[in-house]
């Protein structure tokens, strides 16, 4: 298992590969279709069954007990702009080796489970094409719209139906039942590193907020236009930005972050002054109360320099989060499979948003972390192990094993459990 799955993890690491060692696979690409094509194939070499969904989600699916739900192993295959090779695309690649041993382990036993087994490729997690981020599996669980969602366009105005349809995976699959799901991901943090320990057992997530910030000023000649008869939005704007950098001084450290990690500038000459810039603004906390006060610190800010500038600041709400438990059951499935495995294991919380929170809202979810090297994501520079990620494809294989059998509704003392949280969302 360990051979084969690390063959297959620098391979796909070959897709979108960059000089630093990173991977540039933005969702619905011509890199990313390299991706989709490879998990085709080893779906298909396997003799799984391949779904596709309409809103690109892209399913493995190996069917033990007829009609019986799914439980799903899985991530994501797309990455940000000149991003990691380990984001997303270790779950789904250790989900597929997960999925093959597990497979060969019951023929060897000649044992029947009471779940079925998938593993999942979502669609556009991270947002860096198309936002918001979470997409396909948000769309999967009913808590974002299809139609919407295939009408966002990225900044060249290509819409998400269209560029899916470009590299062939706008599908019209029945979406499988689902009883289940387990995640295994890079930490993109420090704590497992800093503490040596393998893996971690994910609790909860932080509350989670963007806004959408549009700064309306007037075009004018930079070399012309007086410096007292301009409103200039990328001043304003700049200023915006340290505001947004600055809110988190106003709370306990450690509770909060901000972000402002996209801006676009019009008209965006050199010899002009900005008439117009958007920007989001990403406020992430501990709990809803932090953020609440940090947006609300936040919008009287704005308006200050929007009297300041004599300018118009429009603030939109978008991609609200609210903070997801995982359910006490999978927690001590994922200590148990850990320790009995040899392996240290310790509960952490995640600040960064995963398909799992929002598989999370429909069925018993579990989430597990490995460690990353100097806590680094996001960028080519982010690392983890061969050893760690063997590490988290052993503990991954054996949760899926209890999964499919039950595991998560014996834990927690309710036969029926998984049975009754089993759901199907056209």
């Amino acid at each position: 298992m360990s051979h084969d799955f690390l063959t297959d993890f620098h391979h796909v690491a070959t897709f979108g590969a960059t000089p630093n060692h990173g991977v540039d696979r933005q969702a619905a690409t011509a890199e990313d279709k390299l991706s989709r094509d490879w998990f085709a194939q080893f779906t298909q070499d396997k003799g799984w069954e391949l779904r596709v969904d309409a809103i690109g989600n892209m399913f493995a699916l190996i069917e033990f007990t007829p009609g019986a739900p799914y439980i799903l192993l899985g991530s994501h295959l797309d990455s940000q702009p000149l991003g990691g090779r380990f984001d997303g695309a270790y779950g789904v690649i250790a989900g597929l080796h997960a999925a093959k041993h597990i497979e060969a382990r019951l023929r060897l036993e000649n044992v029947s489970p009471r779940f079925n087994l998938g593993v999942v490729n979502w669609f556009n997690e991270e947002g860096g094409r198309f936002a918001p981020s979470i997409m396909g599996s948000s769309v999967f669980v009913g808590s974002m719209d299809q139609h919407e969602m295939l009408s966002v366009s990225d900044l060249e105005g290509i819409n998400v139906a269209q560029a899916l349809e470009a590299i062939g995976y706008l599908g019209n699959d029945l979406r499988p039942e689902v009883a289940g799901y387990a995640e295994i991901h890079i930490e993109q943090g420090r704590i497992l590193e800093r503490e040596s320990v393998s893996i971690g057992a994910v609790d909860y997530s932080w509350h989670t907020q963007k806004l959408d910030v549009e700064v309306l000023g007037e075009q004018s000649h930079t070399g012309a236009t007086a410096m007292a008869d301009r409103h200039d939005a990328l001043v304003a704007a700049s200023k915006v930005i340290l505001k947004v950098h600055e809110v988190v001084e106003r709370f306990e450290k450690g509770n909060i972050v901000s972000s402002v990690g996209r801006m676009t500038l019009e008209p965006n000459s050199p010899i002009v002054v900005a008439r117009r810039v958007s920007l989001v603004a990403d406020l992430r906390a501990v709990d809803q109360p932090t953020v609440a006060e940090a947006r609300r610190i936040m919008l009287e800010d704005i308006a200050t320099i929007a009297k300041e500038h004599d300018i118009k600041i429009n603030v939109n709400d978008f991609d609200i989060r609210d903070i997801q438990y995982y359910p006490e059951s999978g927690l001590q499935l994922v200590e148990k499979v850990t320790a009995n495995l040899g392996k240290s294991v310790r509960r952490i919380r995640t600040m960064a948003g995963h398909d799992s929170v929002a598989m999370n809202k429909i069925v018993p979810t579990v989430m597990m972390f490995i460690p990353s090297i100097d806590g680094v994501s996001h960028c080519e520079r982010e690392f983890s192990t061969d050893e760690h990620m063997l590490d988290g494809l052993e503990v991954l294989a054996e949760t899926g094993w209890q999964m499919i059998f039950g595991a998560l509704a014996a834990e927690t003392g309710q036969d029926e459990f998984l049975f009754d949280s089993a759901v199907q969302i056209s």
